[in-house]
């Protein structure tokens, strides 16, 4: 904060918010008093819908999906469509049968097209993104001084509806994006799509099959076993979903925003120019700093999902290695593409800050073979039984010595341990049970 007195007509001063405010009495003239009518009016073009309190506009970003989509290509799905996917998937769960003791959980599946992955997916993004959204715009609000709220309370709460709509737009253009890159409803790792239903959306497997000279059976029926071995994972280890959506909230309660990075993108504001404005907010206003709670939380969700993958990578592998002769170039395809990640993947990682990909997918699945090799099938599927069996990020680096440990591990009686966790454990005076 300055050390002048505070000036009565800016009350913005020594603020984040300053440089923006000059920008509007700039506009309003050589009498330095901004028209906050004139302001609202200019900001109100760039709102399109109504938040409805939510911290994204997910009326505007689906609508964005969709147009991206449209104008990327997209077409209906035939029965046809609907028919080869349903072949691939019966086949596949029968080869996985052999290779993992998770149950066959796919009951039905479904062609998708690119329109319809954005309709059916959107409700988890909104569990994903919405954490990070509200934290962003928490961050924003606390910016402003006390001394400047009761000016800027209109302010404040188009700015918040204006950064829903900002953050609509980037969340609808990324999930365009991607619609035009994922193969199936889990070929990000997440569990995106309903429980029981092994979904392929057969454009973008044709898109993925370009130039790897295989059949198109053979690429259909590789990415139907991941879907299901996915689908089996996730109905089979009722804590997983949970496990990763807590480790995105860990991340979004960690959100630091620099107030000079919105500083620096309020002087690039104006006030005549709404597009420019959108843009100014789009590309600096919503980058949040990188804390130490959320690298740990980034740790846990990347280790996560490298278990996913590395699980999935290893049963695959199992099904596929005296049946398929094309399967090792798939899976090499599929962990080069998973571990670099689509340019759709990067933007919506530059916009949410995860990063959404397996870093380490292939230490985890040699992990995920040397616990097999060492216990079997039944010893690396138990492990999943309780997150507390689960490998660590340092586990990965001894994948040979946590096989070992792993032995003691899956012997165990799960519910054992969770009888003895919740009946052995001391309660404090509160009636709490104390931290470890």
């Amino acid at each position: 904060m300055s050390d002048e007195p505070d000036n009565p007509d800016n009350p913005f001063k020594g603020t984040p918010f300053e440089a923006m405010f000059q920008q509007f009495s700039g506009a309003a003239g050589a009498g330095g008093t901004p028209d906050l009518n004139a302001i609202f009016a200019q900001v109100q073009q760039m709102l399109s819908g109504s938040t409805d309190g939510k911290p994204v506009n997910w009326d505007l970003a689906k609508d964005i999906a969709r147009k991206t989509v449209s104008t990327a290509g997209d077409r209906s799905m035939t029965s046809a469509d609907s028919d080869r996917v349903a072949d691939a998937v019966r086949l596949a769960e029968h080869w996985l049968d052999d290779a993992t003791t998770l149950p066959e959980v796919s009951a039905t599946s479904a062609a998708w097209s690119r329109a319809e992955w954005v309709e059916n997916t959107l409700p988890v993004w909104q569990t994903i993104v919405d954490p990070v959204a509200e934290h962003v715009a928490g961050a924003m609000g606390n910016a402003l001084p006390a001394e400047a709220q009761q000016f800027a309370g209109p302010m404040a709460g188009m700015l918040r509806q204006l950064g829903g709509s900002v953050f609509g737009a980037q969340v609808g253009q990324g999930l365009g994006e991607l619609a035009g890159e994922v193969v199936s409803s889990s070929d990000i790792g997440l569990p995106l799509g309903p429980t029981g239903q092994a979904i392929l959306l057969p454009d973008n497997v044709a898109k993925f099959a370009d130039g790897l000279g295989l059949t198109d059976e053979d690429v259909r029926l590789y990415l139907a076993l991941r879907e299901v071995a996915h689908q089996r994972l996730y109905a089979g280890v009722p804590w997983l979903r949970q496990h990763l959506l807590a480790a995105v909230a860990d991340y979004a309660a960690g959100i630091e925003v620099d107030t000079g990075k919105i500083e620096r993108a309020m002087a690039d504001i104006d006030p005549q120019n709404p597009e420019a404005m959108q843009e100014a907010l789009a590309g600096g206003l919503f980058e949040p700093e990188d804390s130490e709670q959320q690298k740990a939380a980034l740790v846990r969700l990347e280790t996560t999902l490298a278990l996913v993958e590395g699980w999935v990578d290893d049963v695959v592998r199992q099904a596929t290695k005296d049946r398929m002769p094309a399967g090792v170039q798939l899976a090499e395809t599929v962990r080069r593409r998973r571990a670099a990640g689509g340019p759709a993947e990067q933007t919506f990682a530059t916009l949410v800050g995860l990063q959404l990909r397996p870093r380490r997918l292939r230490d985890a699945a040699n992990l995920w073979a040397a616990v097999r090799d060492a216990r079997g099938v039944d010893g690396r599927d138990n492990l999943w039984s309780h997150p507390d069996l689960m490998p660590s990020t340092s586990d990965l680096d001894d994948p040979i010595g946590f096989a070992q440990h792993a032995g003691e591990l899956s012997d165990i009686d799960i519910s054992d341990f969770l009888n003895e966790e919740t009946s052995e454990k001391p309660q404090d005076d509160d009636g709490d049970s104390p931290t470890k």
